[in-house]
């Protein structure tokens, strides 16, 4: 496999437009890397999807962790092209021991040639302790630890160091040389941080080397919330805004013809109920002043009403619609994603949750290469 030439993003980001500053008029969108989503819930067609978000010009692929192991995917896909970075968005941190997972991603990082991106969530409490048979405990505090225990582990392996971590949640203190693999060009992979709320936001800022912004949120709420949240972390640690890339898996409706952009706009707002429903992102919605919309979508969800999700969806209406998704055809989701995101991301995919063939987004990857 040839060497990887696209840098892990905790070595570079591009210089960023300050927030506010009015955004390039040249058509491109400036010191953004357009990223692309793993939507495929399988393996057959990984490979391909890979080569051609590679051949697109797209900096990275990202796989979730839904109904396969996103590793497996990501292995496919890193096996399959030569630049392209593959990253978890996100990997269920608690599911795994520390140690199983320093195993899997300083593998991936080895075979990948330094593209790999460790992208990590809590998940909730439901389903750690209920589908994953795992403790739960105050979320933040326990992902800062197992951030630490991965970096303790890491870096035995890369200095030949003894292993040395003594937690509340998490011990690690034994690692004989039979176990312990080699030591290798690339490093530990960069590792991402999935937040929503200011604590785990701030912990991004202290501990990671990458933020993954939720897809429910706002131009607005990025700018007011997120990203102050994100420097308190930064100021904490000593650290530098250019230390995080801040990534973020916008909402998108677009199609070529009226009918598929009627499509995408229910699918979308369908999408944006769901996520309105959650007591979770209730502050997103309270920040532009819908408590109301946020009240009756999740007595709505809980109800017995077999409509219930078609009336949750008929509930957003198009000015909130507008505010979460660019709304545009595909000549225009660029000037729309410019406008909204310039000075306030580093990496953009599109969050689309309707079937959208790639060469859709073919104009906007052109603005991003």
């Amino acid at each position: 496999m040839p060497p990887a030439t696209l840098p892990a993003p905790s070595v570079t980001v591009r210089s960023r437009p300050r927030p506010g500053q009015h955004p390039s008029s040249s058509g491109r969108v400036p010191g953004v890397l357009l990223d692309a989503a793993l939507l495929s819930t399988g393996f057959d067609d990984v490979a391909v999807k890979a080569r051609d978000v590679e051949k697109r010009g797209y900096a990275a692929l990202w796989a979730s962790e839904v109904q396969h192991d996103p590793f497996l995917q990501l292995l496919a896909a890193g096996h399959a092209t030569e630049r392209l970075q593959v990253g978890t968005a996100i990997a269920v941190a608690f599911a795994r021991s520390p140690m199983t997972l320093a195993h899997t991603a300083y593998d991936l990082q080895r075979y990948t040639q330094g593209r790999f991106v460790l992208g990590l969530g809590t998940q909730i409490k439901a389903h750690v302790q209920r589908r994953f048979s795992m403790p739960w405990t105050a979320p933040a505090a326990r992902m800062r630890e197992f951030v630490g225990a991965l970096h303790a582990i890491w870096n035995a392996w890369q200095q030949s160091s003894p292993l040395r971590f003594e937690g509340e949640h998490y011990r690690h203190t034994l690692m004989t040389p039979m176990f312990s693999p080699p030591a290798h060009d690339w490093g530990a992979p960069p590792v991402y941080l999935a937040a929503v709320g200011p604590l785990m936001t701030r912990l991004a800022g202290e501990v990671a080397d990458g933020l993954l912004v939720h897809g429910f949120t706002t131009g607005r709420y990025l700018r007011e919330r997120t990203l102050p949240a994100l420097e308190e972390g930064l100021a904490a640690a000593g650290r530098s805004r250019e230390q995080v890339a801040v990534t973020l898996p916008g909402l998108v409706v677009s199609g070529r013809t009226e009918e598929e952009m009627a499509a995408a706009a229910a699918a979308v707002k369908e999408t944006i109920a769901f996520y309105g429903s959650t007591p979770a992102y209730r502050p997103v919605l309270a920040l532009h002043g819908w408590e109301a919309l946020a009240d009756e979508l999740h007595a709505l969800s809980v109800s017995r009403r077999e409509d219930k999700w078609t009336a949750m969806r008929d509930l957003v209406d198009d000015e909130v619609l507008g505010t979460f998704a660019v709304v545009a055809e595909p000549e225009g989701v660029a000037a729309g994603v410019r406008e909204r995101y310039t000075g306030l991301v580093d990496r953009f995919s599109v969050y689309a949750s309707y079937p959208a063939p790639l060469e859709l987004w073919d104009p906007l990857a052109a603005a991003f290469r």
